[in-house]
C-alpha cells in the first residue's frame, strides 16, 4: 500500500518542481529580456543624436564599475537606493503601490538634522546626537507613510495618489523652515540648517570608503525577506495581497496590515534620510531631494519586489547614477541623460509583464513538448 500510495505522488512533486523552476527562469529571463530591449531602444535614441552607443556603454561601465573610485561612487549612491526601494517593496507585498518614499527620505532626513541642532549646541556627545537623528528618521519616515497607509484602509483613498501628493508637501516643508526659522545664517549661498559637525558624522566601512548605510541596508533587507517569507507576518501579507476579501474571510486584520506595513516601509525610508544627514550632506538642504526615492521605485519593480534582490538591483542602478558625470564630460551629453536610459528601463519594464506566462519555452505545455 505503501508503495501505490507514493508512485502516483512522485509525478506530482516533478510537476510542482518544474513548475517553479519555470517561475523562477521567467522572474530572472524577462526583466533581462527588458533590460536588452530598453538598451536596444536607447541605442537608436542615441544614433539619432549623432553619438556612440559603444561609447556611451564603455563610459557607463567605466563611470560605475570601472575603477575602485567608480565602485565607491557606486556603492554610495546605492545606498540610499536599497532603502526606498525596500520602501516600495514591503507595501508590494499586500498590492498596494507607494511611490512616495522621496518625500519621506526628505522629511525624515531634515527632522533628523533639526533634532541635532540642541544637541549639537549643547556639546552633546556623538552617541547622543546620532541615536537621537536616527530615532527621528525613523520615527518620522515611519509615520508619514503609516498615514499613507491608513488613509487607504479608513478613507479608501488611492495609496498610490496619496503618497505622491504627501511626498511634495514633505518637500515643502523642508524648503519653508530650511529657507527660513531653521536656515543657518553662516552659510548665505545655500539655504541648510546648521551642520551636524565632523564629529557626529558617520564614518566610513573600512577598507571600502562607504559609509555605513550600504552595509545597514544589506543588513534591513535580510531581516525584511526573513520577515515577509517565513513569518506569520509575511504570510497573512501576501494572503492580503493576493485577495483582499478572501484575507478578510479567514478573520485577518488587513487594516492593521496595512498600516504596519506602510509603516515599516516609511522606516527604511526615514533610515535613508538620516543616513543622507549623517554621512553624506551634514546637513539638511535641497540635496535631499536628489530622487533616489523615484529610482528606488524601478529598483523595487525591477527586483520583483523581493528584498534580497533590491540589493544588486540597486548596486546596478547606482552605476548607471554614477557614471552620469563621466558621460557628461566625454561625450557632451546632459547629466541628466543617465535618467532617461532609467526612465526607458521603467517603461520597457512595465511593458514586460504582459509577458509572464506568455513565453512559450517556459510556459507548461511549450515543457511539455
Amino acid at each position: 500500500m505503501v508503495q501505490q500510495d507514493v508512485a502516483p505522488a512522485l509525478p506530482s512533486v516533478f510537476a510542482d518542481t518544474a513548475t517553479r523552476i519555470r517561475r523562477g527562469a521567467e522572474y530572472l529571463l524577462i526583466p533581462l529580456i527588458a533590460l536588452v530591449g530598453a538598451a536596444v531602444l536607447f541605442s537608436l535614441f542615441l544614433l539619432a543624436l549623432g553619438k556612440s552607443p559603444v561609447t556611451f556603454y564603455a563610459l557607463l561601465w567605466q563611470g560605475g564599475f570601472g575603477t575602485s573610485f567608480s565602485w565607491t561612487n557606486t556603492l554610495v549612491r546605492a545606498a540610499p537606493l536599497i532603502f526606498t526601494a525596500l520602501c516600495v517593496a514591503i507595501p508590494a507585498r499586500l498590492g498596494l503601490v507607494i511611490i512616495g518614499g522621496e518625500g519621506a527620505l526628505v522629511l525624515s532626513g531634515f527632522c533628523a538634522a533639526a533634532i541635532a541642532i540642541p544637541f549639537v549646541t549643547a556639546a552633546a556627545p556623538p552617541f547622543l546626537v546620532l541615536g537621537a537623528m536616527l530615532v527621528v528618521a525613523v520615527a518620522v519616515g515611519a509615520l508619514w507613510i503609516g498615514f499613507v497607509g491608513a488613509l487607504r484602509h479608513y478613507r479608501g483613498i488611492n495609496e498610490t495618489i496619496a503618497s505622491l501628493l504627501l511626498s511634495y508637501i514633505a518637500i515643502a516643508i523642508m524648503n519653508f523652515f530650511v529657507e527660513g526659522a531653521l536656515r543657518d545664517i553662516s552659510n548665505p549661498n545655500k539655504p541648510s540648517t546648521m551642520p551636524i559637525g565632523e564629529a557626529n558624522m558617520i564614518g566610513d566601512i573600512p577598507g571600502l570608503g562607504v559609509h555605513w548605510g550600504f552595509a545597514v541596508g544589506i543588513v534591513v533587507a535580510i531581516v525584511l525577506w526573513v520577515l515577509m517569507n517565513r513569518t506569520t507576518f509575511g504570510f497573512a501579507a501576501r494572503v492580503t495581497g493576493g485577495n483582499v476579501r478572501a484575507a478578510r474571510a479567514q478573520g485577518l486584520a488587513v487594516g492593521k496590515l496595512m498600516v504596519i506595513s506602510c509603516a515599516i516601509a516609511g522606516a527604511c525610508a526615514g533610515l535613508a534620510g538620516f543616513f543622507e544627514v549623517a554621512a553624506i550632506q551634514g546637513r539638511a538642504n535641497a540635496s535631499l531631494a536628489a530622487g533616489y526615492g523615484f529610482t528606488g521605485i524601478l529598483v523595487a519593480f525591477l527586483a520583483r519586489h523581493n528584498p534580497i534582490v533590491i540589493v544588486p538591483v540597486a548596486i546596478f542602478l547606482g552605476g548607471i547614477a554614477a557614471a552620469g558625470g563621466l558621460i557628461q564630460r566625454r561625450m557632451g551629453l546632459p547629466d541628466a541623460t543617465v535618467q532617461v536610459l532609467m526612465g526607458l528601463i521603467f517603461v520597457v519594464l512595465l511593458v514586460s509583464e504582459t509577458l509572464y506566462g506568455r513565453l512559450p519555452f517556459l510556459s507548461s505545455k511549450g515543457a511539455s513538448r
